[in-house]
């Protein structure tokens, strides 16, 4: 029997090994997931928790056992190291090694707020806050519910990071929630980025940045922050520039799993160096790196991560037959935006083109725009949850195209 190991329970993790469960004949293969969690965290429901859009935590968060179809054995431990030249893995629990014919990296990425001096201490979860983990969401909503006004401040320490709209799409909430609150008068916002501009890809940067600018929302641009001083209450730039803050929203380091860099596998931030159209390890021919985990150029998002499981499934069932790799995967990213004010915005892009105005998915009609705000963009996004969680996760096919399509779309 041929031996199939996924690391990693994440979005990735899960969907691939949903479809193979399916694909794969359970006689001839044993397919073997390993996570160190046995919760599953819908993340890009984290965004609203703090604004009270999301107010439980099971809107959120659901026991990751269940997420399995039968076929899928799961193994709830930590991972010690992966060791490619013995086909093989060492986990944590009961000092158990796994063998494998092939191995599918899908560790993730997440947040190191500790690679920062100052964001952590006495401050922490008091005035300096992060949403990207549940913890943290939840206790941002405690704050907001009875904080007063004052400076907000959200830092971006450095990229590449977990869903990059994220933290404009909580700039763009938190606006919104204090016009609500009747507090916006009495808030300043600054949005302190790493980046030459508010977004990665042009077109999609001058949208997202008229949409700040009307919103009287400071923006900092290549700000690479040093430190952040929590006596004082300010954040201070390599370059000398200080932000002061009453409420510093972090967006921390993002980096892999801590596995990756054990196993001497990654780069410096712990991503697996990975074929950019195959989604194959650029060393070892009989392991794939899928998700969060790669070093791609692509966004680190929820979106990427299906249609990457959607362009290797059967590549990956070629293969197994002998075939070679196809170049199937164009770096397709697909994310929709959190305006405020019940609307959002949509953006469809890829290795080559970037955002682009228009309509999707079908051309002149849609429903959903591209680059322009409207409502049914913001239905889409609340709608998403009952998606992921439904359809997503189980490796059920959706009717958008895995390659990136120009149809619909204006030059």
């Amino acid at each position: 029997m041929k031996k199939l190991l996924i690391l990693g329970g994440g979005t990735a993790g899960t969907m691939v090994a949903n479809r193979l469960g399916r694909e794969l004949d359970a006689e001839e293969w044993q397919i073997t997931l390993v996570d160190q969690d046995p919760i599953h965290y819908y993340q890009p429901g984290f965004v609203f928790v703090p604004f009270g859009i999301y107010k439980k935590r099971e809107e959120v968060i659901k026991p990751r056992k269940g997420l399995f179809t039968p076929n899928v054995r799961f193994i709830l431990s930590d991972i010690d190291l992966i060791e490619p030249d013995k086909n093989q893995v060492r986990l944590k629990k009961n000092d158990t090694t796994l063998s494998y014919d092939f191995l599918i990296i899908a560790t993730g990425t997440s947040i190191q707020p500790e690679e920062t001096p100052g964001l952590l201490g006495d401050e922490w979860h008091k005035s300096i806050f992060d949403f990207y983990t549940a913890d943290g969401a939840f206790a941002l909503a405690h704050k907001l519910r009875t904080w007063e006004g004052g400076h907000l401040v959200l830092n971006i320490v450095d990229t590449p990071i977990k869903c990059p709209v994220a933290p404009l799409e909580f700039i763009f909430l938190a606006d919104w929630f204090l016009h609500e609150q009747g507090l916006r008068d009495k808030v300043e916002i600054t949005f302190a980025t790493p980046l030459p501009e508010v977004f990665t890809k042009p077109r999609a940067s001058a949208f997202l940045g008229n949409l700040l600018e009307e919103r009287r929302i400071n923006v900092e641009t290549e700000y690479l922050i040093e430190e952040a001083d929590q006596e004082k209450k300010v954040i201070r730039s390599f370059d000398g520039r200080e932000v002061p803050f009453d409420l510093l929203v972090t967006i921390p380091l993002n980096m892999g799993s801590g596995v990756i860099e054990r196993s001497e596998m990654g780069d410096d931030l712990n991503y697996v160096p990975t074929e950019k159209h195959t989604l194959k390890h650029k060393t070892f021919e009989n392991i794939f790196v899928l998700g969060d985990a790669t070093d791609l150029p692509t966004s680190k998002a929820g979106s990427v991560a299906h249609f990457q499981t959607e362009s290797f499934i059967h590549n990956f069932l070629r293969y197994i037959d002998g075939m070679e790799l196809l170049p199937t995967f164009d770096g397709h990213s697909n994310c929709y935006i959190e305006t405020g004010y019940g609307k959002g915005t949509l953006i469809d892009f890829n290795y080559d083109v970037e955002p682009l105005p228009g309509k999707f998915p079908l051309p002149g009609f849609g429903p959903f725009s591209l680059l322009e705000e409207s409502r049914v963009d913001h239905w889409g996004k609340l709608m998403f949850r009952w998606i992921y969680w439904h359809l997503l996760l189980k490796g059920k096919e959706l009717p958008i195209p895995v390659r990136m399509s120009m149809a619909g779309k204006r030059l």
